[in-house]
């Protein structure tokens, strides 16, 4: 397994909470809270990018997706409904049975791997889509990932990324808020030296060969206990869609 890129400390928070990734009151609580958010992303981008009609049945039949750093599913599986021929990948090996035994529980077919980035790059593997959610922040090489992530794409393939900006909002609401004062995570799990600005990821992305076309922020409500997507406020967490050129 290639390793270049891999945190080995990040890769071990992520191990020890594997058998709580579908519980949506345990440790990924917050993740569980952000799905609908990053879906309504994720599926308008798609359905934008390969002119698919959400209302359809399986409207992303035919196209080949990645969800890199997919911990338990919680993306992969929705995707795997919509039609997608999903590839889920993780760097924590014990987050793949608990991905597979919950697919399995859903009737769903999906091909999981404990593998690096690089290691479907190296194998030739080719995606129409590539999801790396909540992943970037927490890898060695941030760059260096992207472009491996950038060679996974097929030509006029699309990647959505999603991380956390770096200021002072985010250190109070990612790190004291969520891990100290709501323990929605447990502490130590961000790193906020590694969380990168959307005009840092914007270069990142540029760099590894990609053409960013959008971004906006994933917004918490704390009065309606909700996320919405907003144009404005990428100020914590936000979301990227980028292409590669056909």
């Amino acid at each position: 397994m290639t390793l270049n890129t891999i945190d080995p400390d990040e890769v071990a928070k992520f191990e020890a909470m594997a058998a709580e990734w579908w519980d949506p009151a345990g440790k990924f609580k917050p993740l569980h809270m952000l799905n609908p958010c990053r879906l309504d992303y994720i599926t308008a981008q798609i359905a934008a990018e390969f002119d698919r009609d959400l209302t359809a049945p399986m409207p992303f039949k035919g196209l080949r997706l990645l969800d890199i750093g997919c911990g338990g599913g919680l993306l992969s599986e929705p995707m795997a409904r919509l039609g997608a021929t999903v590839v889920g990948a993780d760097a924590a090996a014990r987050n793949i049975p608990v991905a597979q035994l919950h697919a399995e529980q859903m009737d769903l077919t999906i091909d999981y791997r404990h593998c690096a980035a690089e290691d479907l790059a190296a194998a030739g593997e080719v995606f129409d889509v590539v999801l790396n959610m909540e992943v970037v922040e927490h890898v060695a090489d941030p760059q260096a990932f992207l472009t491996a992530c950038q060679t996974l794409l097929k030509p006029g393939g699309l990647m959505i990324c999603s991380t956390l900006n770096r200021n002072p909002k985010s250190f109070m609401m990612g790190i004291v808020g969520a891990e100290w004062v709501m323990r929605w995570l447990p502490k130590g799990t961000h790193d906020w030296s590694k969380f990168i600005t959307p005009d840092e990821l914007y270069t990142l992305l540029e760099k590894a060969g990609l053409r960013p076309v959008d971004r906006k922020g994933m917004v918490f409500n704390p009065i309606t206990w909700g996320w919405s997507l907003s144009d404005r406020d990428l100020s914590v967490n936000y979301v990227t869609a980028s292409v590669k050129a056909a």
